[in-house]
């Protein structure tokens, strides 16, 4: 078994501070995730939307007021981001998945770059609809 002297090094990568800095790498990773979850909570609101919209008018108007308030704007409007970075992020994986851009410099500005291209998209989305 390999001599391996564990008393000088970090026990995980998750003790942010002097052990470990995140980079844009593993928090657009990580972000990617997030994203995900959030789009789950929209398609939540949107099945609400049309089982509301199937059952009776009284339920519609609550649920199309929430989602037509500035509220629900804000809300629709963060997950159109969240839906296009996370798109985004699938497309990086599948980029890596065939082996290119796997260098540090050029993961790194992939990560910078999506989050730049999924604010583009969603501005772009919003002013089309």
């Amino acid at each position: 078994m390999a001599d391996v002297n564990r008393g000088n090094r970090p026990l995980s990568p998750f003790m942010i501070g002097p052990y470990y800095r995140p980079q844009i790498t593993s928090t657009s990773s990580i972000f990617v995730r997030i994203t995900a979850i959030a789009s789950l909570g929209t398609v939540t609101l949107l099945v609400w939307w049309l089982l509301a919209a199937a059952t009776s008018e009284s339920a519609f108007g609550f649920i199309n007021w929430l989602l037509t308030s500035l509220v629900g704007d804000l809300v629709l409007f963060l997950a159109t981001w969240a839906i296009w970075y996370h798109m985004l992020g699938r497309l990086r994986h599948v980029v890596w998945d065939f082996g290119y851009c796997l260098d540090i410099k050029t993961s790194e500005k992939l990560g910078w770059g999506m989050y730049g291209a999924a604010t583009v998209l969603t501005l772009l989305t919003a002013l089309v609809l």
